[in-house]
């Protein structure tokens, strides 16, 4: 109940952490979450920041929005939220990013929250859904990949 999808950018990790890190831009690379607003306070990345995506499931339906905190915050190195429905983590989402070759290595993960429900639908249509995750995951930093190495030659 877990996946990850690793891409190397053309791009410094400041770069790609000043992407990957606002959620607000979200819309610009996922193919399900079409957009996120912070709440609260939250103006930005930071431990405890909460915020929430309105999603599309693959694209095309439901439509809903999740409410996200932020678990993990080191720029340029780490980004993970959490998706939480009544105080519970349901799935984790996280960005790593390593320095190597003059670029950076930028491996995005989900870790499902195993439970009574989830194991079933994971046996049962798991397969696709990760599918679909790691399809969506690629996408997703494929996006952040262009506009990072656009960045990248301006600088």
């Amino acid at each position: 109940m877990r996946g990850s999808v690793s891409v190397h950018m053309a791009a410094s990790p400041e770069v790609v952490w000043d992407l990957v890190s606002d959620v607000t831009r979200i819309g610009e690379f996922s193919p399900e979450t079409f957009e996120a607003v912070w709440l609260g306070d939250a103006t930005g990345p930071a431990i405890g920041a909460r915020f929430k995506g309105h999603v599309k499931r693959n694209g095309v339906g439901p439509t809903y929005w999740t409410v996200c905190e932020v678990t993990d915050c080191i720029p340029g190195e780490h980004f993970e939220f959490a998706v939480v429905m009544n105080g519970q983590t349901l799935n984790r989402w996280s960005y790593h990013l390593e320095q190597v070759d003059g670029g950076t290595e930028v491996t995005e993960s989900f870790s499902l929250r195993p439970n009574a429900l989830s194991k079933v639908y994971w046996a049962l249509a798991g397969w696709h859904r990760s599918r679909a995750n790691e399809r969506g995951m690629r996408q997703t930093l494929e996006r952040i990949r262009a506009i990072a190495e656009k960045s990248g030659e301006a600088a």
